[in-house]
């Protein structure tokens, strides 16, 4: 049986491999998305990758995919640590969620340091860059196989 998820990516993401290089490393959320795509049918998994600059947009997908979709991953970029909106859509789904984050956040500006959205996720992957994409999708498969909700 495979599991379709929902893998949202914030703003300032399409970015990537061109902002702050040394942060965020040289991929781009195009090769970042390929990467997680070779490996989706390893966990039996149907992906929909998607970015968005806009808050309300995030929300709206969020709340589409009640009925849809068996799980979402996160990336919420910079409304992680701003937007009670995304973590009240979050807290709507009865799905597993992962938040996912490239650079270790804890390891940064103060500000980045509280998360909005953690208290509606399962768990959180955080510094590995791109790599934390599969790692979320591992953990992903594991929650679903087990049936495991918010």
């Amino acid at each position: 049986m495979s599991s379709k998820v929902l893998i949202l990516n914030g703003p300032n993401l399409n970015m990537l491999g061109t902002r702050e290089v040394e942060i965020y490393g040289s991929d781009t959320l195009a090769d970042i998305e390929a990467k997680v795509r070779a490996r989706a049918d390893d966990y039996a998994m149907e992906i929909d990758f998607r970015q968005s600059n806009s808050e309300a947009e995030l929300v709206d997908w969020i709340q589409q995919a009640r009925g849809s979709f068996n799980g979402i991953i996160i990336n919420a970029g910079a409304y992680t640590h701003t937007s009670i909106a995304i973590l009240d859509a979050l807290t709507m789904v009865d799905m597993p969620i992962i938040e996912v984050h490239l650079s270790n956040i804890f390891g940064r500006e103060h500000f980045r340091k509280e998360s909005y959205i953690s208290s509606a996720a399962n768990g959180l992957i955080i510094g590995f860059g791109g790599t934390g994409y599969i790692l979320a999708l591992e953990a992903m498969s594991e929650l679903t196989q087990a049936g495991v909700k918010i």
